[in-house]
């Protein structure tokens, strides 16, 4: 008999249960819904009525957040480069900044619109900093600067000659 209790409790739902991947099964449930669904579930109907399409989206992976971050026409790191410019400085994000920006924004589970909030966050000091100082002529942004908070490096004039 208590082999019978055993086998119920394993079958069972609760902390004993075999946890599924849930996954496949939400995202088919999701694809086959439909608006009485919603109101089923608690929506009142004039809010379905706002949503005329319900779409299933997948999480973006780190080379479509690579992409995101350097290919389209209006990429975050152009439009950043674009500002900095304005200051007369040029703005260099090295490959393993890139890589760590992308590695944050999937450890917070932001997706695509957290890279700018990373971004403006690794780069806040700097974007204050850079219209004071007229001898600045490069920001070079490096892995330490997204993982580990350090500053960007403020290249100036003279460092540059230098650096040549």
């Amino acid at each position: 008999m208590r082999s019978s209790n055993t086998e119920q409790i394993n079958s069972g739902i609760g902390f004993g249960a075999a946890v599924k991947d849930t996954k496949a099964t939400v995202a088919s449930i999701v694809e086959t819904l439909e608006p009485e669904d919603l109101v089923k579930f608690g929506l009142i109907p004039e809010f379905i009525g706002r949503l005329p399409v319900v779409g299933v989206v997948d999480q973006l992976g780190p080379d479509a957040l690579q992409r995101i971050l350097t290919e389209p026409k209006n990429a975050l790191l152009r439009q950043f480069d674009r500002m900095f410019e304005l200051d007369g400085v040029e703005l260099e994000f090295t490959d393993e900044a890139i890589a760590a920006v992308v590695d944050q924004a999937l450890l917070r589970k932001t997706g695509a619109r957290g890279l700018r909030a990373i971004i403006e966050d690794v780069l806040l000091g700097a974007m204050y900093e850079v219209p004071s100082r007229e001898n600045v002529v490069r920001c070079i942004v490096e892995a330490d600067a997204v993982l580990k908070k350090a500053s960007p490096i403020l290249v100036e004039r003279n460092d540059e000659r230098k650096a040549s």
